[in-house]
């Protein structure tokens, strides 16, 4: 594992991460639901390969070049599984009261591998970093930070954002949550390390597509804007207690239709004391 690129807040700051804010872009109960209310989510099919396929991804990189082969990312899968189960046991619920069986999960996510290989040659690429936990400060009132699936960076210092894309929603919200994320990271590494990334890559294993955005210094700017205007939404909502629903197609991949008001269910109790940040667990996004 590489060395984590940080930039420690001096302070006890709020944190938001990617995928929450995006939960509050998307639908500011959902995210109520999972930062405030905390309640649990089963993981689903969809989910778990993604982790599955990230891990393998990782790990194939230790590998010198010359020997990362879509065969040895294949024979990864079954081992990586199972260390993934050993570390969250929950993980094999995805199989419980499904007809979706074990050789079947693993086939698919040797196929999204060759959907991979089908983009690129890793035999060609020395990553910077992999797994990279980032986060810095912003504006000194606000940490943001998350997991970069990888970093790339040229002999001339260039760096690349690559976020690999298993799937899971419909593409044109996917794909602008996607970006949404990969702006959030080229913030932080803007303001960590003085460099504006040169591309933001998203690479739909999938599909067998690559999106490339190159962002510059005025994006960032007024990325940065964007970010702080939806966090003072989210503490005036917080402030309030007035989370509301926003319903659209992503309700469909929803855990909590049953506690939401336009699928006729009522949230539990706002909890107490108020809980205004971002979980303090980082998750992938």
């Amino acid at each position: 594992m590489t060395v984590p690129v940080t930039s420690a807040p001096e302070a006890a700051l709020p944190t938001l991460s990617p995928s929450r804010a995006a939960d509050f872009k998307t639908c500011p109960l959902l995210y109520r639901f999972r930062t405030i209310d905390r309640l649990p989510e089963r993981p689903t099919p969809d989910q778990a390969r993604g982790t599955l396929v990230h891990a393998v991804l990782e790990v194939l990189f230790d590998s010198p070049a010359g020997s990362r082969t879509l065969e040895q990312a294949a024979a990864l899968t079954a081992p990586q599984w199972a260390r993934l189960v050993e570390e969250e046991p929950e993980l094999a619920s995805i199989f419980t009261g499904s007809a979706l069986t074990l050789e079947q999960f693993l086939v698919e996510a040797r196929e999204l591998l060759g959907g991979y290989f089908s983009l690129e040659d890793p035999n060609r690429l020395e990553p910077a970093d992999r797994e990279a936990y980032v986060e810095a400060t912003v504006d000194e009132r606000l940490v943001i930070r998350g997991i970069i699936d990888r970093l790339d960076v040229s002999p001339a210092g260039d760096v690349r954002v690559v976020d690999y894309k298993t799937g899971g929603a419909p593409r044109e919200a996917f794909e602008a949550r996607a970006m949404f994320q990969l702006k959030f990271y080229a913030l932080v590494l803007w303001r960590t390390r003085g460099v504006v990334p040169r591309v933001l890559r998203l690479m739909y294993l999938r599909d067998q597509e690559v999106c490339d955005f190159a962002p510059d210094a005025d994006d960032l700017v007024r990325f940065e804007r964007t970010l702080l205007a939806l966090w003072q939404a989210i503490e005036a909502a917080t402030a309030s207690r007035d989370f509301r629903p926003k319903p659209s197609r992503l309700c469909a991949w929803c855990s909590h239709q049953a506690l939401c008001p336009s699928y006729g269910g009522t949230p539990p109790a706002f909890p107490e004391p108020r809980v205004p940040v971002d979980s303090v667990v980082v998750e992938r996004d």
